[in-house]
């Protein structure tokens, strides 16, 4: 919820470069902010400094020793990716974040991150073994463990170090009394300096700087302990009532030996209940839970981890807890739960609207678990009294809520009852003995209330510690120690009124283009690295470049809209810079909580760069892609020839900037269209009459009509087959190249057609099917949007969808089809009509592996364009072509042309369509 212009931004390739940077820094009077996945919510990642982003270069795990359960790491690691190098030897790190496959372990360190489990596995701090870091004067020092000898040989020496081991010591025994004082606050603690760790225990500063938030040292590498993973899970699910009764349930799940305990209340439910990527979640669930319960039950056996999990079950019937219990122990069982379990974040913050938001600044205390109902409910009381709602989850085993209640801070009013709220949550953490900040620090948010949270005594001793650190305070200023009052550098209030645009797309529903971009919350779900899963967001993941991830753009967008001439914001080239690597895939739609639309966005601010600045020559070659297929179908294969010639293809790399290694599609002359005016009539398989199951509309796209008839051929042949009448229309373009390219005056003419003469057979039930996910998509997705029109968006679907009916009910029959093949839905497909149809459709023939391989990098006209050719084909060697590669006995599958294309250049396999198979399947 802050924003602060950042003086510069390093990337550090290695400890020198971060050394250099500090001490330039410190002789500039300028401060210093290291910084991982910038998911922080309490602002301890913005700044008046140099930011130092650890997350693109300095990523790599250094070394990996199972036998003694260390990891040496640089802090730019991800999270995710160390857990997946320990996996293969039965590890983990195990403070478990949330946002686990982006945050950083710099990140975590800095923050002292924790997690669901923290009851059994403790905080990032109790897995630090040692740290290489930068001191304020950029002197590089090794952090760890020192024996009193060894304490006191480098207390003599007149350094920055020797200095922080000679005076420290002094400053813990001056803060004693305050710290005795301390001893009932509740152990889970992610604010302050750890003055209680040097207390109690040996001299450590490797610890004592866990959680410091970069305000006494920059980490350039760490040294972590790895913990054994438990060989088997069973997860319990308990169905309340009441978000009261389900808290009262904790103690018997903490009695029993749960290692993690987790609670969502009816909002967060009643949120998933109207989300359709949760709905599906509750087929898993008894009646109509008002809160639910996870504990999660672990052993060497799935028997001895079903042990624990039974005896929860009869402590909560004994003791009359819950209505109704549901255990869980295979992966497929376990998946859909934990994604309910960890949807509470992400329907929180989609949940707001253009001007209400749900924000975090009371969003992880903690008290010990036996006062947490008592806290709970005064914890309501307290936002109900200001007219605030919210949900609440969060970790019961420990005590933790995570409670973001929805506000205007664009308000005055508002952010003045944010400020009381946060006195008064403050107060009643403490008045049971609990913490301000479990999980994610201090920041601007938390930092102001340090000095009622820890007291005169320790505050002062902190304050100490800061200035022995950090002399000149150029570390992260502003945090823990010394900060602003939490309403200053709120972002909210220094957006200015967007001021109007006429756009082509529709963006009212969310007060604007702005709105959509500031749909954005920037808990960086874009930033996760590829080896993490799923689509979003592939040049990311790719360059590793903030600016390249959906949260960046989308940042770049909301300041472009807030000038005042934001159509001249949006012509210009370094926002054309910043989105210039979307791939448009939608992913961002499906992925993000909050469902961003940045493939939308890029479309219509190149429509305005396009009015300023006119098109180029190959934007209008790729917009004309429909009539350029039909010409070069017409003229194949004389076309074919002429294409393919080296100096051909360097004068179109030249002029039109199509890259000459990418080989071009062939075009065919027997062509769809050719064939279907010619074509004989389908038999109908056994006992149907033609055209009894109703009438169909087949899309005839560029692709499938010029240059893969064959999987048209296949479509409508299969169709005819089971019982449909096929009209196919071959003369209206759905618009996809046009919205891709920005050209959007065109692309409304088009898609206007298109509708025109589909909306009445639409509008008499006939279904609307087509073997390419982009064009299909596009009806449903993006018409309405540019055109206010949605008749035609509700019949439009894959033709797998009405395959897959005539193979469930028996009326298609094939042969069994390839042993196994390999399936890589299309991006457009997975974000919006879904890829469930098509792997069913092929798991009729064949065992089936949809791969969760990401983009293929391709993304129609951007993998043929020169200046994105190599980053094209490395984000499809990302995971893609090593699937692929590693499976050669298997058959390939694919729905998107693109895709096709990919992999085929990438790995010299050819992917046919799911309909080509299963086609030969049923015809021989």
């Amino acid at each position: 919820m802050y924003r602060v212009r950042p003086v510069g931004v390093v990337f550090p390739r290695h400890a020198e470069d971060v050394a250099t940077t500090v001490r330039l820094c410190r002789e500039a009077g300028v401060a210093v902010l290291p910084r991982g996945a910038g998911t922080s919510h309490c602002g301890q990642t913005v700044g008046d400094a140099v930011v130092l982003d650890f997350s693109k270069h300095m990523n790599r795990i250094l070394e990996l020793d199972p036998e003694r359960g260390l990891a040496r790491v640089q802090p730019g690691v991800v999270q995710d990716e160390l857990n997946l190098a320990a996996g293969a030897h039965g590890l983990f790190f195990a403070p478990d974040t949330s946002t686990s496959n982006r945050a950083t372990l710099g990140g975590m360190i800095g923050n002292n991150s924790c997690g669901s489990r923290s009851a059994r596995y403790g905080m990032t701090i109790d897995h630090v073994e040692g740290l290489e870091v930068v001191l304020s004067d950029g002197t590089p020092v090794s952090l760890g463990e020192v024996s009193a000898a060894e304490l006191a040989a480098k207390s003599t020496s007149d350094t920055l170090e020797g200095r922080i081991h000679r005076r420290l010591p002094e400053i813990i025994d001056s803060a004693r009394p305050g710290l005795a004082e301390q001893t009932q606050q509740f152990w889970r603690r992610a604010g302050g300096y750890r003055l209680d760790r040097l207390a109690e225990g040996p001299f450590d500063l490797a610890k004592f700087v866990v959680g410091a938030e970069g305000t006494l040292v920059t980490v350039t590498e760490a040294l972590v302990r790895l913990t054994p993973k438990p060989k088997a899970t069973v997860m319990v699910v308990g169905h309340f009532d009441s978000t009261a009764a389900c808290i009262a349930g904790t103690d018997a799940a903490m009695r029993t030996g749960a290692a993690g305990i987790e609670m969502v209340d009816d909002f967060i439910l009643d949120l998933a209940r109207r989300s359709p990527e949760h709905e599906h979640l509750f087929c898993a669930l008894e009646g109509d839970p008002r809160a639910l319960m996870f504990a999660e039950y672990y052993g060497d056996t799935v028997e001895e981890a079903r042990a624990g999990a039974e005896g929860l079950v009869a402590a909560w019937r004994t003791e009359g807890h819950g209505y109704a219990t549901r255990l869980a122990a295979t992966g497929a069982e376990l998946a859909p739960l934990r994604a309910l379990r960890k949807s509470g974040l992400g329907l929180l913050m989609a949940a707001g609207d253009s001007t209400e938001r749900s924000v975090a600044f009371v969003e992880d205390t903690a008290v010990p678990p036996e006062h947490l109902a008592e806290y709970t409910t005064r914890f309501a009381e307290i936002l109900d009294d200001h007219g605030l709602r919210a949900g609440f989850y969060g970790h019961a085993s420990a005590g933790c809520l995570h409670v973001r209640p929805f506000m205007d801070l664009t308000r005055p009013d508002q952010v003045a009852t944010m400020r009381k709220v946060a006195e008064e949550v403050c107060d009643l953490a403490l008045s049971y003995g609990g913490v301000n900040s479990s999980e994610h620090g201090d920041g601007y948010a938390r930092s102001e209330f340090n000095r009622k949270i820890f007291g005169d005594t320790t505050y002062e001793a902190m304050r100490e510690v800061k200035a022995l650190f950090d002399p000149d305070g150029i570390m992260n200023p502003g945090k823990i120690v010394d900060a602003p009052p939490m309403t200053d550098n709120l972002r909210e209030p220094t957006i200015p009124v967007a001021a109007p645009l006429d756009t082509h797309f529709d963006f009212t529903r969310y007060g604007g283009m702005r709105g959509e971009a500031e749909r954005c919350q920037r808990i960086g779900a874009c930033r996760k690295p590829s080896t993490s899963g799923g689509v979003m967001c592939p040049s990311f993941m790719a360059t590793r470049d903030e600016e390249h991830s959906t949260r960046g753009r989308a940042n770049a967008l909301v300041l472009a809209l807030s000038e005042p001439d934001p159509k001249a914001a949006l012509g210009g080239d370094r926002l054309n810079e910043v989105l210039d690597l979307c791939l448009e895939c939608k992913a961002c739609q499906h992925e993000c909580p909050m469902s961003v639309d940045m493939a939308t966005l890029k479309s219509e601010a190149l429509a305005q760069h396009h009015a300023q600045h006119g098109t180029d020559l190959r934007t209008r070659i790729f917009g004309a892609t429909r009539r350029l297929y039909r010409l070069g179908a017409m003229a194949a294969p004389l076309t074919n020839a002429l294409a393919r010639p080296k100096p051909v293809r360097a004068l179109l790399q030249k002029i039109a900037g199509i890259d000459s290694r990418r080989p071009l599609p062939g075009f065919r002359r027997d062509d769809l269209l050719r064939w279907n005016r010619t074509r004989p009539a389908t038999p109908t398989a056994p006992g149907v009459e033609p055209g009894e199951r109703g009438d169909v509309v087949f899309l005839a796209d560029s692709f499938t009509s010029h240059t893969e008839p064959a999987i048209g051929r296949a479509a409508i042949r299969l169709l005819e087959h089971a019982g449909w009448r096929v009209r196919v229309e071959s003369e209206v373009c759905c618009a996809r190249p046009q919205i891709s390219k920005g050209l959007l005056p065109q692309a409304e003419k088009v898609a206007g057609k298109l509708v025109a003469k589909l909306a009445p057979e639409a509008g008499r039930g006939v279904r609307i099917v087509g073997c390419e996910p982009s064009c299909v998509s596009t009806l449903c997705d993006e018409h309405p949007k540019l055109l206010g029109d949605s008749r035609v968006a509700g019949s439009a679907s894959l033709v797998e969808d009405l395959l897959l009916e005539a193979l469930d009910d028996g009326t298609l029959t094939p042969s069994p089809g390839p042993e196994k093949v390999l399936f890589h839905g299309h991006c457009h497909q997975k974000a919006v009509l879904g890829t469930t149809s098509s792997a069913r459709l092929l798991g009729h023939l064949s065992e089936v592996e949809v791969l969760d391989a990401g983009c293929c990098g391709m993304a129609g006209s951007f993998g043929f364009e020169t200046e994105h050719y190599e980053l094209s084909m490395r984000i499809g060697g990302q995971r893609l072509f090593p699937a692929i590669e590693g499976s050669a006995d298997a058959a390939v599958a694919a729905t998107g042309v693109s895709c096709r294309q990919q992999v085929a250049h990438g790995t010299g396999r050819q992917a046919k369509h799911p309909v080509e198979l299963l086609h030969d399947a049923v015809f021989g």
